[in-house]
C-alpha cells in the first residue's frame, strides 16, 4: 500500500431519520443510531493506521467536526442518484487524481478487518478487480486498478444477486478478479444476533 492507493469509505450521516433504515424496522431509532455510531467508530479504528490515502464520502453533508480526523481522512460528498452513480463518481475522481488502486467500503461490516483491506490492495497488483462478498448476496468491498464502469451500471442495488451479476459482468469483460472472504453486513437485528462479536455483549450496543 502506498500514497497512490486510495481507500474510500462511504458513510451515512448519523441523523436520526437517516440511520440504517432496515435496523430501524427492528430497533428503536435511538438504538439504531447507537449501532450506527459504533459501526462508524469500528470502521475508523480498522482504517486509520492504513498506509494509504483515505477519504470519507458522506451521504448528505460533509462534517468537518466529527470522529473522522481531518488530518487522516480527506472528505467529500457522495454524488449521484443511486449507489452505482455515487461509486462511479468516486472511482472516476480518484483515478483522475492519479491513484493506482482504489478500494471502496461502507461502514456496516463489523467482520471486516484491517488485514483484509491490505489484502484487497495487494491482490490488485495482479487482478483488475477485487470483491468482498457479503452473505446477503451483496458485496462489502469493491476495488479496482482501472475503472470498469460496466460493473456499476444497470444494477438492482437491493438484489440478492448483486454479487453474481457483478461477477457475470467481469466474465463478459474478461477481467481478472479476486474474491475476499465472505462476511456479513449488518442490516437488521437478526444480523446482530448472528454475528459472534455481538453475541456475548450485545447489550453494549444499545
Amino acid at each position: 500500500m502506498t500514497s497512490n492507493d486510495r481507500l474510500i469509505i462511504f458513510s451515512k450521516n448519523p441523523e436520526h431519520n437517516r440511520a440504517q433504515s432496515l435496523l430501524v424496522e427492528d430497533l428503536s431509532e435511538e438504538q439504531a443510531l447507537t449501532v450506527h455510531h459504533k459501526l462508524l467508530v469500528y470502521t475508523k479504528e480498522i482504517t486509520k493506521r492504513l498506509n494509504c490515502d483515505k477519504a470519507v464520502y458522506y451521504s448528505h453533508h460533509i462534517d468537518n467536526n466529527d470522529l473522522w480526523d481531518n488530518m487522516i481522512y480527506s472528505k467529500g460528498l457522495q454524488q449521484g442518484a443511486d449507489r452505482g452513480e455515487k461509486m462511479t463518481d468516486a472511482f472516476t475522481k480518484s483515478f483522475a487524481a492519479g491513484m493506482d488502486r482504489v478500494v471502496v467500503i461502507g461502514t456496516d461490516c463489523i467482520e471486516l478487518e484491517s488485514y483484509m483491506i491490505k489484502e484487497a490492495f495487494a491482490v490488485l497488483e495482479n487482478n483488475d478487480v477485487v470483491l468482498g462478498p457479503a452473505k446477503d448476496g451483496d458485496y462489502y468491498l469493491l476495488g479496482m486498478r482501472k475503472f470498469l464502469p460496466t460493473l456499476l451500471m444497470d444494477k438492482d442495488w437491493k438484489s440478492m444477486n448483486l454479487l453474481m451479476d457483478t461477477i457475470l459482468d467481469l466474465k463478459k469483460l474478461e477481467a481478472k478478479y479476486y474474491l475476499l472472504k465472505t462476511l456479513s453486513n449488518i442490516q437488521s437485528l437478526e444480523d446482530l444476533n448472528r454475528i459472534s462479536k455481538f453475541q456475548q455483549n450485545q447489550e453494549d450496543w444499545f
